[in-house]
């Protein structure tokens, strides 16, 4: 990519500041940096003087991680022309990822590995979206492929314990701490407290092991069933 472009950088460390300056410089020298700001009050000034076309910006400035995030929003919905690269050090902290995704941002780069490096750059001022660089998408990658997996393994013991939607209604909401009377009483379940009682029993005979049946209670039931992917630990939500 030939044509010049204008950049601001937000980051608050000076020391990685000057490092990602070097970047800019040896790296990437068709980009012209106009403005740094280690605030959020230090960046709108900057705005206002002169609108860059890519703004690189760090989410933990001041202690929160949280500022960037708000920063986005509010950049891509004042000043939707502007390209946002994230560049930043929260390694662990993914629903931030999430978080700055939504508030429009253009890509994440994490303060790992490679670095910043001229392909994101780039890819973000051709007007690619969702750019990442290799520790992210590592990331990335590891927790799609556990979510296959496990939906994988979840639609294998739905098919092999002849699980229906009743049977799964039943056991998530046990999982939630209901009653039979309070599942009895579901729009989604319509079945009395006896019937409820039977299918328990009938459950517990299809997913343990005869000679592990006997005394079985509601709580180990839904052990079994989270072990076996029946029902997600981290996806249970009530019916009305």
């Amino acid at each position: 990519m030939s044509d010049r472009f204008s950049v601001i950088i937000v980051e608050d460390a000076k020391l990685e500041l000057k490092g990602t300056e070097e970047i800019f410089r040896t790296d990437i020298p068709e980009a012209d940096i106009i403005g740094v700001a280690m605030s959020e009050s230090e960046l709108y000034p900057l705005l206002e003087k002169q609108l860059p076309d890519l703004l690189l910006l760090d989410l933990g400035l001041g202690g929160s991680t949280t500022v960037g995030v708000d920063i986005c929003a509010r950049v891509k919905n004042d000043y939707p022309t502007v390209k946002v690269l994230i560049f930043t050090g929260e390694l662990l902290n993914e629903k931030l990822w999430v978080d700055v995704l939504d508030a429009g941002a253009d890509g994440i780069v994490l303060k790992s590995g490679e670095l910043l490096t001229k392909y994101e750059i780039r890819s973000v001022m051709a007007g690619k979206r969702f750019v990442f660089n290799q520790p992210i998408l590592e990331i990335i990658t590891k927790r799609f492929r556990e979510e296959i997996m496990r939906e994988a393994a979840r639609r294998r013991s739905l098919i092999e314990y002849e699980i229906d939607r009743y049977d799964e209604c039943f056991l998530r909401h046990l999982a939630l701490g209901y009653t039979k009377e309070m599942i009895a009483n579901l729009r989604t379940m319509p079945f009395g407290v006896k019937s409820l009682e039977k299918r328990q029993s009938d459950l517990v005979s299809r997913l343990f092991p005869e000679g592990e049946q006997r005394g079985v209670n509601v709580t180990r039931l839904v052990v079994r069933a989270i072990e076996l992917h029946i029902i997600d630990i981290e996806n249970l939500e009530a019916d009305e």
